[in-house]
């Protein structure tokens, strides 16, 4: 059963791997969040064990930017910080267990296996629509060779369209995805954002890859 360790404290890391093979588990340690995402990214895990205060990027974040890759893989937050508030955010976004350090390696053992039971898809590391490549786990976006400075809006609406390239994607749906329910927005907002998307990935490329379906919503398109 492969696992991935997320866990910054080298000695505590250590530990658990020694332990974690004993019970069968082939475990693969990295000590950072970006390090973390990019290997998550590359798949073939059946569960990942994931700390929360980690050097680069949180691991509230790492968890949050997999899932909204469509990354299912199980992922159990192992951390020190024990509030309620703490463990609600770390569920919200998107975590299936956690454990409060310290804990006995039985529990997590026990915790790891019944998730792994459950099982997980492994979402693709990138959307590539035409020469479009958006890459949902750093956030990143390319046309054909030259990257494209997105902000976080505008690449949460692009994502949107990019994981349902070639499907009419609705207002409501966008906006359910890429904002809050009780967060104020524009009327407009959607539009807004297309708006500054063809601004940013069509019109210097001379492409028209984000066309409106009247009385629908939006379709990415290879352009």
């Amino acid at each position: 059963m492969r696992l991935l360790l997320v866990e910054d404290n080298a000695r505590l890391a250590g530990l658990l791997r020694q332990g974690l093979a004993a019970e069968g588990f082939d475990a693969e340690w990295v000590a950072d969040g970006p390090s973390g995402l990019r290997r998550a990214a590359e798949g073939g895990f059946d569960v990942i064990v994931l700390d929360v205060m980690l050097p680069g990027t949180h691991g509230y974040e790492v968890c949050a930017r997999l899932r909204a890759a469509g990354d299912t893989t199980p992922i159990l937050m192992l951390t020190a910080k024990d509030g309620e508030y703490d463990i609600a955010e770390g569920l919200e976004t998107g975590a299936d267990d956690y454990l409060v350090k310290p804990f006995s390696f039985v529990v997590l053992v026990a915790r790891l296996r019944a998730l792994a039971r459950r099982g997980g898809r492994q979402a693709p590391a990138a959307w590539l629509v035409g020469d479009l490549r958006v890459d949902p786990v750093v956030m990143r976006v390319w046309r054909g060779e030259e990257e494209v400075d997105l902000t976080a809006k505008e690449f949460a609406v692009l994502a949107c369209l990019a994981e349902r390239a070639e499907q009419v994607v609705t207002k409501p749906e966008i906006i359910e995805r890429v904002w809050d329910s009780g967060t104020d927005r524009p009327a407009n907002a959607v539009e807004v954002y297309i708006s500054a998307l063809r601004r940013k990935i069509d019109a210097p490329f001379g492409r028209a890859s984000i066309l409106t379906v009247r009385g629908a919503g939006y379709r990415l398109t290879a352009g």
